[in-house]
C-alpha cells in the first residue's frame, strides 16, 4: 500500500507526482497491467518458460562479450 503525506507547503501536484513515483518504484502499475485481463495457468507456464530462456540467453551473450 502506498500512502504519501503532504509536506508543509507542498503543493497538491507535487504530492501527486511524488505519489505516481512511489507507485512506479513499488511496483504497483505492473502488477495492475498484469492482472488486467485473466491468463490461464498455461499461459502463465509458457510466459515465464520463455523469461528464462531469455535470460540465460542474456546471461550468455554477456559472458561471451566479456571473454572477447
Amino acid at each position: 500500500m502506498v500512502s504519501v503525506k503532504v509536506r508543509d507547503g507542498e503543493s497538491i501536484e507535487d504530492a501527486i507526482r511524488r505519489f505516481k513515483r512511489e507507485c512506479e518504484s513499488s511496483g504497483v502499475m505492473q502488477e495492475i497491467k498484469n492482472r488486467e485481463f485473466y491468463k490461464s495457468p498455461s499461459v502463465l507456464k509458457k510466459e515465464k518458460i520463455a523469461e528464462a530462456k531469455r535470460k540465460i540467453r542474456r546471461k550468455m551473450l554477456k559472458d561471451s562479450a566479456w571473454k572477447r
